[in-house]
This record gives structure tokens, C-alpha cells and sequence, in this order.
């Protein structure tokens, strides 16, 4: 999930670059909301194996 993050990431910054705005700000609020459920999951995960343990 979090490489899908990045990918959208740098999609988001070629875009801006060649001056595509609608696209850009897409891809960064999609790399945006992929990065928060990967962080989501991952202290989600970091919990339960410390109840775990």
C-alpha cells in the first residue's frame, strides 16, 4: 500500500510539473489517503503484537 502511495506521489509531481493541476492535486489527495491507511494499519498491527507478546 505504501508503494502505491509513493506511485501516486510521483505521478502527483510530473503532473504539476507539465503544468496539469486536476491531475496532480487527484494523485496527491489519492497518495494522501493511501498513506494514512497504511499508517492506520501499521500502529494497528504494532499494537496487537504487543498485546500479543
Amino acid at each position: 500500500m505504501l508503494h502505491y502511495a509513493l506511485i501516486f506521489f510521483v505521478v502527483a509531481i510530473i503532473a504539476a510539473v507539465f503544468g496539469f493541476g486536476g491531475i496532480a492535486s487527484a494523485s496527491a489527495g489519492i497518495a494522501q489517503i493511501l498513506f494514512f491507511i497504511f499508517l492506520a494499519l501499521f500502529v494497528l498491527t504494532l499494537v496487537m503484537r504487543v498485546f500479543r507478546s
